[in-house]
């Protein structure tokens, strides 16, 4: 995992996998590597191992699936009736 792309991950990804970790109950190992990671990462030369690199990864993967259909975001007038 290059430097960047843990910045990118950190930044702006990892937040939102925490709220959605901390929300979701039903994992308490997925909680706990999520508030683990965020913990770590306060460390200026913290790197992931391979192995957390991988889970992160992965974690994150599986996030964007189902983030993947986001619905209708502009309702469409056609579909609304409107001419």
């Amino acid at each position: 995992m290059t430097d960047r792309e843990l910045d990118e991950i950190m930044i702006f990804r990892w937040p939102t996998l925490m709220r959605r970790a901390m929300q979701e109950a039903s994992d308490p190992w997925a909680k706990g590597f999520v508030l683990s990671i965020a913990r770590h990462s306060k460390r200026p030369n913290w790197r992931p191992t391979p192995k957390q690199a991988g889970i992160m990864r992965r974690l994150l993967a599986e996030m964007a699936r189902f983030d993947a259909d986001p619905g209708d975001l502009i309702e469409d007038e056609r579909r609304l009736g409107a001419a």
